[in-house]
């Protein structure tokens, strides 16, 4: 394949495409080439930003009905020469993320496009105005605002659904500067274009695809941040008060000796494996009060069906990696599973296959307790610990989850979860860790990070 057959994703920045004449090559999961991007110096990076941050914003009417054009053009429209097959074979291929899952995750940021008017306002204080000529302000009233006018994101590539959030930050009138992952960049690619198309202004939105190194220089140059990242991303930005991180979810289910797991293995076992267990909420750890591993057993039948398949393939339900990124993934996994008890089969081992790249197998381990520090390990893949759960043993192990669904009939737990500051989510029941719909806050509402509210008083 010659570099005219691959795929062009160029910068978009507020005079349109922009191409580097040395564009990154991108390889699929098999080592193929499949596209090129073109990652944009840093003298590019100032002017761009600069130029977004003198823009005038839009109005907000104007605004919502161009993000709202957008739905249908991201779903149904030809952008850049790709059609949504083209478009959703693409991201399939280039990152390991199975088509279906591809598929669902393009009908969900439909769905945010379609809606944002409603979800982008949920986080408002139910007595402020969006805007001081409310005819409702009268002798004082709350106005709710932006904090800032630009807003640098950090973008994941681990699912194109992350692409969600920061549209909403776009629709509360923020000019956004992206910055894509160069394991997943077509998702943010069209979507940019599509808002384009639809009427958003390329001085409100511009993609810029930078050296890693540039990455600080953008935060620096916004007024706020949205990053995605690992541990080593949360603890590098946690004191600085511009910037949001999108770090591990590490979501877990608690069981207690109340109710029977056996009637919630539907949704146990597709906490842990929809979405080929590559967002962040999926299930990291499960906590039963009665027989741990023979519900880990009881996940490992379920998932045993589970096919190694290529990613573009329809019927494939779990990630594939290049052979190389497979094995450097399964030998860490080994590394911290020491002392852990595998359900044979399920160690996460990667499986080859014959046109190259390699399935991510589930892993079910079976741990010690609930302090085990295996639970707090997440993989891109699905990976769950299970463990023993002592109530007497307090919440500590629950710490930092982003959603923690309770199993369970006892309100005080439920009480004790519900007030928890350090536990994102609660799901009460028969609730998947993933099930979420735009509207709710995942980790907070964005706009409690990006906007404030001050007294307006007005004399008529």
């Amino acid at each position: 394949m010659t570099t005219a057959d691959l795929f062009s994703l160029s910068a978009i920045g507020v005079s349109g495409p922009y191409r580097t004449l040395r564009p990154l090559v991108l390889n699929d999961v098999t080592g193929r080439p499949i596209a090129e991007l073109s990652v944009v110096p840093s003298g590019y990076v100032s002017r761009t930003v600069a130029a977004v941050r003198t823009a005038d914003g839009m109005p907000a009417a104007e605004r919502l009905a161009a993000i709202k054009r957008a739905a249908a053009i991201f779903s149904e429209g030809v952008v850049n020469g790709l059609d949504p097959v083209g478009y959703r074979n693409l991201v399939s291929r280039g990152s390991g993320i199975p088509l279906r899952v591809v598929t669902d995750a393009a009908q969900a940021l439909t769905r945010v496009l379609a809606t944002i008017e409603t979800s982008s306002l949920a986080g408002r204080p139910g007595s402020a105005a969006c805007d001081w000529r409310d005819p409702g302000i009268g002798h004082g009233r709350a106005v709710w605002g932006r904090r800032g006018d630009v807003l640098a994101v950090i973008a994941a590539g681990n699912h194109p659904a992350v692409h969600g959030l920061w549209l909403e930050a776009l629709a509360v009138g923020y000019r956004v500067v992206l910055r894509p992952s160069t394991q997943e960049p077509f998702t943010p690619h069209r979507l940019v274009a599509a808002l384009h198309e639809a009427g958003i202004g390329r001085d409100q939105l511009v993609l810029l695809p930078t050296e890693h190194s540039q990455v600080d220089r953008l935060i620096d140059l916004a007024d706020f941040a949205l990053v995605y990242g690992g541990d080593e991303v949360t603890r590098k930005y946690a004191a600085n008060p511009k910037v949001l991180v999108q770090g591990p979810g590490r979501a877990k289910i608690v069981i207690t000796d109340d109710v029977q797991w056996e009637d919630h293995l539907d949704a146990i076992v597709a906490s842990i494996a929809d979405d080929a267990g590559l967002t962040c909420r999926n299930t990291t750890a499960v906590y039963a009060e009665r027989r741990p591993t023979e519900l880990a057993e009881a996940v490992a039948e379920r998932l045993g069906v589970l096919r190694a398949l290529p990613p573009e393939h329809e019927e494939a339900s779990l990630p594939v990696a290049t052979e190389e990124g497979a094995r450097r993934l399964e030998a860490y996994l080994r590394t911290k599973a020491k002392g852990a008890s595998a359900v044979p089969g399920f160690e996460g081992a990667a499986t080859p296959l014959e046109d190259g790249g390699a399935v991510l197998r589930p892993a079910l381990h079976v741990v010690a307790g609930p302090g085990s520090r295996q639970t707090g390990i997440e993989m891109p893949f699905p990976c769950a610990w299970f463990a023993p759960w002592d109530p007497s043993g307090g919440l500590a192990s629950l710490h930092g989850s982003l959603v923690v669904t309770a199993l369970t009939e006892r309100e005080d737990l439920i009480d004790a979860l519900v007030e928890n500051p350090a536990i994102g989510n609660v799901h009460i029941g028969g609730w998947r860790t993933d099930w979420f719909r735009p509207g709710l806050p995942h980790d907070g509402f964005l706009s409690e990070f990006l906007m404030s509210s001050k007294t307006v008083a007005r004399r008529q």
